[in-house]
């Protein structure tokens, strides 16, 4: 095929449609590496970054090449907000609420208890300020950040034995990603940070006493049901935790236009492969979970109540001593409410009598 004569005669609808893309062939070939903080053993955490890396050499012809990488190949599962500011790798994905200790903002572009649900959280990226707010804040970190995966609301844990009031979480030793740590315990629980790949041992060896990860699909292939078979829902503290690109700014800044568009388009992509697939596939891992003694309980009312005060008290004294937190914030909670108002009407309503019929 004469790539001239079809970008000639046919115009742009034409060469799209032979899939000819002459301005990213005429691209110099580069080569980066993308790490993760997820093993992968979780081939939609992980595999986020292979379809996102998939996507980009498409687009691009073959000439953007990115290989992807889990935790410790080129750096731990908890460096890649590091890694990616110091240059030593051009590209990650990540949960920004791993990174609360540098900044409670992190948390904001992940999941807070009590937040946005998913698709809330992409509308507040893409329509409303959060990518904006979101990247003024990463500048100071050299990190051009991008949406890529959600998981959608999560379970709320594995637990040796069933939670029945607020004073019976009192004291538990307990598995929880990120900034959610605060408000567990804030409300009586002992919060612990642990890599995905070590829950398990230390679920099993009593070192915990109950963990939380993703949902079903995921918290099948990890086996905890086998060691503390009592499931709690909901996830409260990630209602709709979004997954991020981080990008060197340098690094970024580098590309071309048309390679920085490729970024774009393949991140996005990857972020609706992931609520997709996350979505598609839970419902059956749930039902094989329960076939092997999975115990479903939902997390008391007291305690609901006990954990959303303290969420909310939270917020507000962030407010008035981090002022990054505040300028988020400020967006994101007025963002929730109207977005909430809108849904009362609409999504929960319907989804609440859909979950009654039995279809």
């Amino acid at each position: 095929m004469d790539r001239r004569s079809v970008i000639k005669n046919a115009g742009i609808a034409g060469v799209l449609a032979a899939g000819v893309a002459p301005a990213v062939h005429a691209q110099p070939t580069i080569r980066w590496r993308l790490t993760s903080s997820f093993p992968k053993v979780l081939d939609t955490l992980f595999g986020v970054n292979d379809i996102f890396a998939a996507k980009v050499r498409e687009l691009s012809g073959g000439r953007f090449q990115i290989t992807t990488h889990a935790p410790g190949e080129l750096v731990p599962a908890f460096g890649t907000i590091d890694a990616v500011k110091d240059g030593t790798v051009e590209m990650a994905n990540t949960a920004p609420y791993y990174y609360f200790g540098k900044d409670e903002t992190f948390a904001l572009a992940c999941a807070i208890p009590f937040g946005l649900n998913s698709r809330q959280m992409t509308a507040w990226y893409y329509e409303g300020n959060g990518l904006k707010l979101l990247r003024d804040f990463y500048r100071q970190y050299n990190i051009v950040n991008f949406p890529m995966g959600n998981t959608g609301a999560q379970m709320g844990g594995w637990f040796r034995r069933e939670i029945k009031s607020l004073a019976d979480f009192k004291g538990t030793k307990f598995r929880v990603g990120g900034f959610g740590g605060r408000i567990v315990e804030r409300i009586g629980g002992v919060p612990q940070n642990i890599p995905g790949g070590e829950i398990y041992q230390a679920l099993e060896k009593g070192t915990i006493d109950a963990a939380e990860w993703v949902g079903p699909y995921d918290d099948l292939k990890l086996g905890f049901v086998k060691v503390a078979p009592n499931y709690a829902y909901p996830g409260w503290w990630e209602g709709g935790p979004g997954l991020e690109l981080h990008v060197n700014t340098k690094a970024y800044d580098s590309l071309s236009p048309e390679y920085k568009a490729i970024i774009e388009c393949a991140s996005t992509y990857a972020h609706v492969d992931m609520q997709a697939k996350y979505d598609g596939k839970n419902a059956q891992a749930l039902k094989t979970l329960v076939s092997q003694g999975a115990k479903l309980f939902p997390f008391p009312a007291d305690m609901m109540d006990a954990a959303f005060k303290a969420s909310m008290d939270y917020y507000s004294e962030l407010s008035a001593k981090n002022a990054n937190w505040k300028r988020v914030y400020d967006d994101y909670s007025a963002f929730r409410r109207d977005s909430n108002l809108w849904f009362r009407f609409t999504e929960a309503t319907f989804d609440n009598f859909m979950q009654r019929q039995r279809l």
